[in-house]
């Protein structure tokens, strides 16, 4: 027999999955992950083909206790043992769990309390693996190796992460599973104009120190020459946490370097805040993306994604996640280290209508899969084939009911422990 779909097993009761994760309003690409995947597991659970939307509430991860989101069942504050032990009988009120897992966004050391999360949950679990470390500690495997043993199913959204998983990690294989990180729709439209004037070069996202800026400004140095020179465009706010730290000093160092290399007048830092909509306006106003990255081990970004599924041409540095997805032509990936090689694939794009299209046109070939109404179809498959397997609970709003205890001063977390 073949592998049961979302349409063909769920029937006349909504499923029910609930989500640990960061959340919006936080400012994070977590956050926005899981905003998105609830919002498309309602929506493809809700078909016309199926009986029953899916029903999804959130299990938010937070620094301290505030005022919540309206689909947030429960509050996990850091290092607040009493709200990571009275996690899971919140979660326990769904059919299933899904985990979003980077180390940084739990207590603990090396975010060790997902493990006491998991551990009093008796619903399948799924975890997502946003980060697959080339070179744990001995701390970090043991955690990311217990947390895969604690899920039916680990989601991976690269077959590099795949690889990396199972090479670095005792992890079984037929838990691993690649479903790729989703974009939102966004190809230009007739109404969209961009200025052919001054090509614009983007990078977009969280401002902070490893996300290659300098490298950025440095090749547009190297393409003062052009006629017309183009516009580098730093759109996002600074993250949070270095705002914290250290103010704007990080923005104002960045200045400082674009004029030091004599490009102030090229380089223009946009620290406004975007919705949905406006954020996939500036995509499609640019002529180019640029991922300058530090990093050699990412092996996912949602800013790839975003772009390739905006039909924008990539120039990339050489982390995982570029190679893999650009592999066939939706962008030139780049050396780290050589601004010249960067600045020489930059001007190749603009330069060259020809391959600026042939690259549009390979991008939306390989996007399809990518957008979210796709995503959470894939997601759904996975949740309703472990949760059909198990017994359902007779009262679904009992996470929703006790929502409300989110928004008092103090939560008695003790008296929900389970």
């Amino acid at each position: 027999m073949g592998t049961m779909t979302a349409t063909q097993a769920m029937t006349g009761d909504a499923l029910s999955v609930g989500i640990v994760s960061t959340y919006p309003p936080t400012e994070c690409g977590l956050a926005t992950f899981s905003a998105a995947l609830a919002n498309g597991l309602r929506s493809c659970g809700g078909d016309a083909a199926v009986h029953s939307a899916c029903r999804v509430g959130v299990v938010e991860l937070v620094d301290q206790q505030r005022l919540s989101a309206d689909d947030v069942v429960f509050q996990v504050v850091r290092d607040d043992m009493r709200s990571v032990a009275a996690a899971a009988s919140w979660l326990n009120g769904f059919d299933a769990v899904v985990v979003q897992h980077e180390y940084g966004i739990f207590g603990g050391v090396d975010g060790d309390d997902v493990l006491g999360i998991v551990d009093g949950v008796d619903r399948p679990i799924v975890t997502v693996l946003h980060t697959v470390l080339d070179s744990p500690n001995p701390h970090q495997r043991e955690v990311l190796e217990a947390l895969c043993r604690r899920s039916a199913t680990v989601v991976v959204m690269t077959y590099a992460a795949r690889t990396r998983l199972l090479e670095r990690f005792t992890v079984e294989a037929r838990r691993v599973v690649v479903i790729p990180h989703g974009a939102h729709e966004n190809r230009s439209l007739a109404t969209d104009h961009r200025s052919h004037e001054q090509p614009t070069v983007l990078t977009w996202g969280l401002l902070g120190p490893g996300k290659g800026i300098e490298a950025g400004i440095e090749a547009m140095s190297h393409l003062r020459s052009m006629i017309p020179p183009p516009h580098y465009v730093v759109a996002g706010q600074t993250h949070p946490k270095v705002r914290e730290a250290s103010g704007e000093a990080y923005r104002d160092s960045l200045k400082a370097h674009a004029r030091e290399m004599g490009v102030a007048h090229m380089v223009h830092f946009d620290d406004e805040y975007r919705d949905l909509t406006d954020l996939k306006a500036l995509i499609r106003s640019a002529d180019v993306v640029l991922l300058p990255y530090e990093s050699r081990d990412q092996v996912t970004s949602g800013v790839l994604i975003e772009a390739v599924a905006s039909g924008k041409p990539v120039v990339s540095t050489d982390f995982p996640h570029a190679r893999e997805l650009l592999s066939s032509g939706a962008g030139i990936v780049v050396p780290h280290g050589s601004t010249e090689a960067m600045s020489s694939a930059l001007e190749r794009v603009l330069h060259d209508h020809r391959l600026a299209r042939s690259m549009a046109a390979e991008a939306a070939r390989i996007s399809a899969p990518t957008m979210w109404d796709a995503v959470a179809r894939r997601y759904l498959d996975v949740l309703v084939g472990l949760a059909v397997s198990q017994p359902r609970f007779s009262d679904l709003d009992l996470p929703f009911d006790r929502r409300d205890h989110v928004r008092t001063s103090r939560v008695d977390y003790a008296s929900h422990v389970a």
